[in-house]
């Protein structure tokens, strides 16, 4: 099949993504164009970067290539991302590797080990509800709940808030009115602004009291510091495995012989999760900015110019993956990058892949079928990769 060369297609238009097809597109420009220039729109002018070894050089080099300015591309007229050089997400060694510190122990094996029980009970929860409702939306309802539950364990907040917590971050990070959006936003950041209070006052043994108390430099992290790492934590600790759980879902849906295959033979789990994460790449785009003058491939990039990995394209590399359109639950190897690589490798990698294990697991154990009852609605995104909905009906075993 022959593509033709992309100048008529906008990487920055959300249709693109949500009605559109772009993996032609990236396969033409990692082809012919692998560092590929785009002048300013609404959109600050950057260069994509659509190959695996080229998005793997540049997440290893955070020194020519920074974090500090922001991650993601921001319409113009947003101005500058406000959490930039201040969280985990946006920050450059050494300040990151502080920052990390700070939160690193919530995340080890030990430590999520722990939970494993209490993540178990909260899907058999999860799927019962799901089973009472008759037809549930598979993404809020089911894929949303489990990261909401163990990063809100982690951050301290308590048992009979977390619903009411799930419900502002279903319509603060969701595809609403960008009003209604914004609202919720708000009341998440007035409900953090309470908890940190409280762990002024009363410390405890999670995130939130790790970020009040702890220190970089020799200093406390400001009140906005600390607000905005817990924003990050909270968008990080849940979008990633609610949209590859979601999407790795309607895959299985789309594939029903390999999901009754996963289900007589759980030893294919470790390399099926691996799978679902390079086939969903839940990650759209991750932008640097350049320090200094640096040649990528064949191109001059200049100090101040923006750079987009494209982690879609990265993870469908033919040079990379064998058949890398083929969605096989038994790849090996599978170094894709969809958690990232270098200095900001996924913080909770272990932990997105123990819940992705044991909600899958679960979901096996306990249904005898799980059939989609209507349309996959995909998220209108250039930021995430994946569903806004999944209607399902699940009958239990």
């Amino acid at each position: 099949m022959t593509v033709l060369a992309p100048e008529n297609v906008n990487l920055v238009d959300p249709e693109l993504y949500a009605t559109g097809d772009p993996y032609p597109v990236f396969r033409w420009m990692r082809d012919h164009d692998p560092v590929r220039r785009h002048d300013a729109t609404e959109y600050p002018a950057f260069w994509s970067v659509t190959r695996y070894d080229d998005i793997r050089a540049v997440y290893n080099d955070a020194r020519v290539y920074s974090s500090a300015q922001g991650i993601l591309l921001r319409p113009q007229g947003h101005g500058q991302d406000p959490g930039g050089g201040r969280t985990l997400a946006l920050t450059d060694p050494p300040r990151h590797k502080a920052l990390r510190s700070l939160v690193a122990d919530w995340f080890t094996t030990r430590s999520v080990r722990a939970l494993e029980d209490a993540m178990r009970d909260a899907v058999r929860q999860v799927v019962a509800r799901a089973v009472e409702l008759g037809t549930c939306d598979f993404v809020t309802d089911v894929a949303g709940r489990l990261p909401l539950y163990v990063i809100c364990r982690l951050m301290g907040v308590p048992a009979h808030e977390q619903e009411m917590l799930f419900a502002l971050t279903t319509q603060a990070f969701g595809a609403g009115e960008p009003e209604a959006r914004s609202i919720a936003h708000q009341e998440i950041m007035a409900y953090f602004v309470e908890l940190m209070y409280r762990r002024m006052d009363e410390p405890a043994d999670d995130l939130v009291s790790a970020l009040v108390n702890g220190e970089v430099d020799g200093e406390l992290l400001t009140e906005e510091d600390i607000l905005l790492n817990c924003d990050n934590l909270l968008v990080g600790g849940t979008e990633n495995v609610r949209l590859a759980v979601a999407g790795g879902m309607r895959t299985f849906l789309e594939r029903p012989a390999d999901w009754e295959r996963l289900r007589e033979d759980r030893g294919l789990m470790p390399t099926a999760i691996e799978e679902v994460l390079r086939w969903t790449s839940t990650a759209t785009h991750i932008m640097r900015t350049v320090t200094e003058p640096v040649v990528l491939r064949d191109r001059v990039l200049e100090a101040g110019d923006r750079v987009v990995l494209w982690t879609p394209s990265a993870n469908r590399d033919e040079r990379h993956f064998e058949n890398p359109d083929v969605f096989d639950l038994t790849r090996r190897p599978n170094r894709h990058l969809a958690l990232g690589a270098g200095e900001h490798f996924c913080l909770g990698a272990m932990m997105t892949r123990t819940e992705m294990r044991i909600l899958f697991s679960e979901l096996l154990d306990s249904t005898r079928s799980i059939e989609q009852t209507g349309p996959a609605v995909p998220l209108r995104s250039i930021v995430v990769n994946g569903l806004e909905s999944l209607p399902v009906r699940i009958t239990p075993a």
